[in-house]
């Protein structure tokens, strides 16, 4: 079975032409996902004319991964961040995503779009204690969200609580994404290699703009910003299911054993968890987890599509959305969105479009990367550095795992070669695809990913293919072939 979330095979895009030459422009947005769309589509409305550069094809990136539920319920966030940032950026915070879902449902009215767009209720669990929920659910309801604790939930094992978020919903991403794309100049197949001032130069000619947006997932420009310090990268795995259930709602547990998230999509349901660090899944399984855990739940269940995300995690917790870094100030970013792309794409768009507007808005403070929040920040800055100093130490000293000749067909993993170490995939034909282990970005030691045939970085989780075909930035090279 073919890796293709129902979203992509559903839905058909145009396709664009490449950038041809060069040009001028008051906006250049890098990246055509929901961020960088919605960016380019508020602009539009404020009347820049925008263009956008997408270094594949529009909504080929972790738009068409997600499971895109629209809801200001992330986790234990709200008491989290009262506690350590405050009631100011907690209550910016939450009206900020509460208002993404408002004007989600506003664009689809005005313009019409058939994207299965659905009121529910959204509810975080746990099967283990309630007593983070009721905190949880004190503190946004104190911020102003509909939210209270229960023990109804619908869901088909007994909880110890919950918290049920009233409001939220859901779609189907790329169907709205097509929509809104539909007037906005989009150059595809356009990569970005690196930026000069407001010179944008890409593998298909250069672009002089006023203001650039990154929104292309991780930034790809190390210095000024410094991102691959202050962030990194995990994945997360989702089932489509025929024959499961209809749920009232969409659902995600808190616990480290049960910590599953569950959505309807007409009548399949989405099943989905396993998450990790990015490169930290040498032993796989991932999806036999879910697979094993659903036929539990539903036995007659038939999965039709599998996935897996790709989420930039932040050191405090709230994504970094507004200026570059203070040296660059007609840069702008979007990135860090915690695992809650949807809400986090439309506040990128509001917010990154009244600052290039000259525009004041409320939220500008909580979510700037040039926030310092050393209380809510320090524990994920030594545990980020701590990853990044054992994998660069890797790639010096420790030795291959094993001699190619010992590969079964169908495995990957790093291996002796000639007295070097390499990554080797050996398809079940017994081809070798042989690539460089160091990743072209800061040079970390890449590790093997069975669950998805691909090459990961453990330090800022750019992925490669087994051929060496970059996948997920902030590289921006492919592999090279040893």
């Amino acid at each position: 079975m073919e890796m293709q979330s129902i979203w992509s095979s559903t839905e058909n895009f145009l396709p664009r032409e490449p950038l041809k030459g060069d040009l001028t422009t008051d906006a250049a947005v890098i990246g055509g996902g929901m961020a960088g769309i919605l960016t380019a589509y508020f602009l539009k409305q404020h009347g820049v004319e925008p263009v956008v550069l997408e270094a594949k094809t529009v909504g080929s990136g972790q738009t068409r991964n997600t499971t895109a539920k629209i809801t200001s319920q992330h986790g234990l966030i709200y008491h989290k961040l009262l506690e350590t940032l405050g009631v100011e950026t907690a209550r910016a915070y939450a009206e900020a995503n509460q208002r993404a879902i408002q004007e989600y449902e506003r664009i689809i009215r005005e313009h019409k779009i058939n994207c299965c767009f659905e009121q529910k209720p959204a509810f975080l669990y746990s099967l283990e204690e309630s007593e983070p929920l009721l905190r949880e659910s004190k503190a946004a309801a104190h911020l102003g969200i509909e939210a209270r604790f229960t023990t109804d939930t619908g869901l088909p094992f007994p909880v110890k609580g919950a918290v049920r978020f009233d409001g939220q919903a859901q779609f189907h991403p790329l169907k709205f994404l097509n929509a809104i794309a539909q007037e906005l100049t989009v150059y595809e197949r356009t990569r970005v290699r690196t930026i000069e001032g407001d010179r944008i130069i890409t593998d298909k000619g250069t672009v002089t703009a006023k203001n650039v947006v990154f929104a292309a997932h991780y930034p790809f420009i190390n210095m000024p910003g410094y991102y691959f310090m202050r962030m990194h990268q995990e994945r997360s795995y989702v089932l489509a299911l025929q024959n499961a259930m209809q749920l009232e709602g969409m659902y995600l547990g808190i616990d480290k054993a049960s910590g599953w998230s569950l959505r309807n999509a007409g009548e399949l349901l989405l099943f989905g968890g396993a998450n990790h660090r990015t490169g930290e899944n040498r032993n796989g399984g991932k999806y036999r987890q879910l697979r094993e855990k659903s036929q539990e739940l539903w036995p007659d269940s038939r999965e039709i599509a599998h996935w897996s995300a790709q989420d930039c995690m932040t050191l405090d917790g709230v994504p970094y959305i507004g200026n570059f870094s203070e040296n660059t100030p007609h840069w702008y970013v979007a990135t860090g969105f915690q695992k809650w792309g949807m809400t986090s794409s439309m506040v990128s768009a509001m917010l990154i479009s009244d600052l290039i507007m000259k525009r004041e808005n409320p939220w500008q403070k909580a979510f700037s990367p040039q926030r310092f929040t050393p209380g809510a920040s320090s524990k994920s800055l030594l545990e980020d550095g701590l990853h990044s100093v054992r994998d660069l130490s890797r790639r010096i000293f420790a030795p291959g795992r094993a001699e190619v000749e010992t590969l079964p067909p169908g495995h990957g993993g790093v291996v002796e070669r000639d007295g070097k170490k390499v990554g080797v995939y050996r398809d079940e034909a017994g081809n070798d695809y042989v690539v460089s282990i160091r990743c072209p970005h800061l040079g970390c030691q890449l590790e093997w990913n069975p669950d998805e045939k691909s090459w990961d970085c453990p330090c800022h989780g750019s992925r490669f293919d087994y051929k060496g075909n970059l996948i997920d930035n902030p590289a921006q090279e492919d592999l090279c072939h040893d």
